[in-house]
């Protein structure tokens, strides 16, 4: 008997491939024959990286970048060899864990570090960069990410425009002569699970702005500011992607990607299902357990046991989830390949608690869930 275990990670607690193990130990105590393939997951956003190169026999890098407000930061990404493949989660470089709660400034932050990062992608050779662009800092539509790469920003005295995004509310005259020529060469792919246009009410400035330390009235300043990016550009491009799905994501970081770079859009957990090559693990599998931090109806917007169940669906694989907490909504899933939810939780306790003993927690419900599971071979 196969089980497949394809969990994402638990925010601020376990990474995806330590869920998967912590599951495993529990299942292996009741089922001690039953096969168990451990696929670690992620949707784009934190453990992206790791979730890939542990499954595809990949390296991981480090590289020292531009944080979102200029300060050196160390910043991980995946290579992996064989296909001549970088996963780049911009967070590591430009992400919203870096900026401590009172310093986050989407004015001023830039996504510079991002585009260094891709550079070096492109100096190891990289014929395919897949950007997971989840949990950014930033709110300047990509430019600082250009910026990087070689893009001339300049205002109308001819200055080069300061990094942020409500410095391009100056943008005068974009010069392309400077971008790197190797990114013509390079495909890329973006892995999110983020659909907004880039400006407007739904756009990256008013939906995410806040969160990254934008007041009501700087909400409005950057959305003006992007959409005056937009326009400079719409004169330089031969297509004009800002009310496409995604380019809101990452403060516009989706814009620049799709204008520039040619990204085709995916959801993230595709991307990664892909990589990790899940579908191939399902077939002939008798049960998949998945499972992330929180599982309620947000879940359905592509996170990963939504994506685990669509691709176990297609094989007639039951699915299970293990939850940090199921959350208002969830029910909704049991239409959607998803056959049972449980919570991580033994009974009341503290997050601190929860998170210091997830291991333990994830191995006692796994282990409950084999006990139960073992009832139906009879």
């Amino acid at each position: 008997m196969k089980i497949v275990i394809a969990p994402d990670s638990f925010k601020d607690s376990l990474s995806a491939a330590k869920v998967a193990d912590a599951i495993a130990i529990g299942l292996a105590d009741v089922l001690p024959h039953a096969q168990l393939i451990k696929c670690p997951m992620a949707d784009g956003g934190e453990g992206t990286v790791d979730a890939i190169v542990a499954a595809g026999n990949g390296q991981l890098r480090r590289h020292q970048v531009q944080g979102p407000l200029g300060e050196p930061v160390q910043a991980n990404w995946g290579w992996l060899p064989d296909s001549h493949t970088a996963i780049i989660e911009m967070a590591e470089a430009s992400g919203l864990q870096l900026v401590a709660l009172g310093q986050r400034n989407a004015c001023i932050s830039s996504t510079y570090g991002t585009g260094e990062l891709i550079k070096a992608a492109l100096d190891a050779g990289a014929q395919r960069i897949i950007l997971a662009i989840g949990g950014s800092a930033t709110n300047d539509a990509g430019a600082g990410a250009l910026q990087a790469l070689g893009l001339g920003l300049f205002d109308a005295q001819g200055q080069p425009l300061p990094r942020g995004g409500l410095a391009l509310a100056t943008l005068a005259r974009i010069d392309l002569q400077g971008l790197d020529a190797r990114l013509a060469g390079v495909r890329f792919e973006i892995a999110a699970d983020v659909n907004n246009p880039l400006c407007g009410e739904h756009g990256a400035s008013a939906i995410f702005g806040p969160q990254k330390g934008a007041s009501p009235e700087q909400v409005n300043l950057l959305d003006q500011a992007l959409g005056h990016f937009a326009d400079r550009c719409a004169t330089v491009l031969p297509k004009d992607v800002r009310d496409e799905p995604g380019s809101g994501a990452a403060g516009g970081l989706g814009f620049a990607a799709k204008a520039f770079l040619g990204a085709q859009f995916r959801a993230g957990v595709e991307v990664v299902a892909e990589l990790v090559a899940l579908a191939e693990a399902v077939q002939g599998a008798a049960l998949v357990i998945t499972g992330e931090g929180r599982f309620d109806a947000q879940t359905l917007r592509g996170k990963t046991p939504f994506g685990v169940a669509r691709i176990a669906q297609q094989h007639g694989v039951p699915v299970v989830v293990v939850a940090g907490t199921l959350g208002d909504g969830y029910q909704a899933l049991y239409a959607h390949g998803i056959h049972a939810a449980f919570a991580l939780t033994s009974g009341p306790m503290t997050l601190e608690h929860a998170c210091a003993h997830a291991s333990q927690l994830l191995t006692d419900r796994a282990r409950d869930i084999a006990r139960l599971w073992s009832l139906g071979l009879g």
